[in-house]
């Protein structure tokens, strides 16, 4: 009996390993392309539904789909609304990973077969590079699945002797209630919906659950996988609060729904075309539990959107507010959050010289003096950010916006060095000849601008400051002004020219960094 229990559980720790294994090679394998597919494919929220079910089961992880879609959210290019669709969507996707395990795992049993599988699959993964290595650890991760689940239902007569029916909860009302309570506890302890679905449908072909017993647990773990990510979003932005209590409540209102039919769909479930077996029957409980609840929000999804931006209203913003560390799940919608903090420390920086340049009427100093204690916070964490970011090394794209990041926070550093040298700044400001270019640097900062456009800009205002100062060298060889005045002139001047430098190279990398749907609505 103790080694049914211990194999049951190795079983089950090999399909958990096997199972992020393979998500994760998937997701390397599907690559940038795939972001801009779903961004593409969410204009409204039914055409979510249909691409984010479809994505997700590709994908195999509900979890990287929907960060990417609060990528897009947090960046303006979807409203919240429509993220709804690819949330509900997603619930639809994992559902595929059920029938997987139950025709190829459960029914056929291809742990043995898996096996030399697994060893071709560990050299690919272990001598091949880039697209090859990745193929060969989704395989691995696949074999591992399938030896697991073989494991499992070779220690399933163990379990069965140790979980006999007097054991569980009645298959009652109330014992149903109870099993929907383990069923969310286990999910919330595996962290995978997919591994208490196997471990569900290997009870329930062993005689130990009967089927509406199955059906219960599959209705709390349903509720459970979304409950863990809401407790663990709960520290981070608007964005991630709101998608993980829609995906909550979807879940949460989906499973009282279907809770009290267990009983009446399980004679339309049991029929001769999907067949009578009580596994196939809760694999397609499961499903149509997804889909109806998805069917049953669509039409709202207005008004539910507005009940959860109201049960979460906008949080407190700082200029590293995009730094959500949930989204570092996924390293291209972490490298927009990136670039987003860039783009608003840049525009902090660009409104409060705007405001100490402006005429002696409208000058207001207060927004300068106060930038080092909002910028300074935001940098360091972009730094933080950018160094827990691990990008693949055969993958130029990321590999470049990474690198443009790394140069464009080098460069915001010194910007906010030079935005603190206020007597410079008051000369330009007093100055009539000097005001109007300073002026136009920071207005380019605070409302960036293409780079083809900024460079242009730019190389005019480093020329203007280049003859200015040959001229002040002039003026005070000539005896017109004093050298205290020169200096002043100089100093200013420098100023002009390092921070226009700055200024286009902030741009330039800015453009370099932002992703293909970022620079749509961010043209930096």
């Amino acid at each position: 009996m103790t080694g049914g229990i211990l194999g049951f559980q190795g079983g089950i720790g090999l399909f958990l390993f096997g199972m992020e294994t393979m998500t994760a090679a998937l997701r390397s394998l599907a690559g940038d392309g795939l972001r801009r597919w779903l961004l593409q494919m969410t204009s409204t929220p039914l055409r979510g539904v249909l691409t984010g079910a479809g994505i997700t089961a590709v994908v195999q992880s509900s979890t990287a789909v929907t960060i990417m879609t609060i990528g897009f959210v947090g960046a303006d290019l979807i409203g919240f609304s429509q993220s709804l669709g690819v949330i509900f969507a997603a619930n639809i996707g994992t559902t595929v990973t059920g029938w997987i395990i139950m025709l190829v795992g459960v029914k056929l049993k291809l742990g043995v077969l898996a096996l030399p599988v697994l060893f071709a699959a560990s050299l690919m993964g272990i001598l091949g590079q880039g697209q090859l290595a990745r193929a060969g650890r989704m395989l691995a991760g696949l074999s591992l699945m399938f030896i697991g689940l073989d494991l499992m239902q070779a220690a399933s007569a163990g379990v069965q002797a140790y979980v006999t029916p007097d054991w569980l909860p009645a298959d009652d009302w109330a014992g149903r209630l109870a099993l929907v309570l383990i069923g969310l506890v286990v999910v919330a302890i595996m962290q995978s919906s997919s591994a208490g679905i196997a471990m569900t449908l290997i009870l329930l072909g062993s005689g130990t659950l009967s089927f509406g017993q199955a059906a219960a647990m599959v209705v709390g773990m349903n509720v459970g996988t979304t409950l863990t990510g809401f407790l663990a979003s709960l520290g981070g932005g608007s964005e991630v609060l709101r998608a993980a209590l829609a995906n909550l409540l979807f879940n949460f209102i989906s499973a009282m729904l279907a809770f009290p039919l267990i009983d009446v769909l399980a004679p339309l479930l049991h029929n001769a075309v999907t067949g009578m077996d009580d596994q196939t029957a809760l694999v397609l409980f499961h499903t149509r539990l997804n889909v109806l609840g998805a069917a049953l929000f669509l039409p709202f999804t207005g008004p539910f959107a507005a009940l959860v931006i109201w049960l979460v209203p906008d949080r407190p913003v700082t200029l590293a507010t995009a730094l959500d560390p949930e989204l570092l799940a996924d390293s291209g919608t972490a490298l927009d959050a990136a670039a987003r903090t860039a783009t608003a420390i840049t525009e902090a920086i660009g409104r409060a010289l705007q405001a100490a340049l402006a005429p002696q009427g409208a000058r207001d100093l207060s927004p300068l003096a106060s930038l080092p204690g909002r910028v300074e916070p935001a940098r360091k964490a972009l730094e933080t950010w950018l160094s827990r970011l691990h990008l693949p090394p055969d993958r130029p794209e990321p590999l470049k916006r990474m690198a443009a990041l790394m140069h464009l926070t080098d460069h915001i550093t010194r910007l906010t060095a030079r935005s603190e040298e206020q007597d410079r700044i008051a000369h330009l400001a007093n100055s009539p000849r000097l005001a109007r270019p300073a002026r136009a640097i920071a207005a380019a900062l605070a409302r960036p601008r293409k780079a083809d456009q900024a460079t242009r800009l730019f190389a005019r205002i480093r020329g203007f400051a280049l003859r200015h100062r040959r001229g002040a060298l002039l003026r005070e060889h000539a005896g017109l002004i004093g050298s205290a005045d020169v200096f002043r002139e100089t100093d200013a001047l420098q100023w002009l020219d390092r921070v226009a430098e700055h200024a286009e190279r902030i741009a330039h990398y800015g453009a370099l960094a932002a992703g293909p749907q970022m620079k749509a609505v961010h043209p930096v």
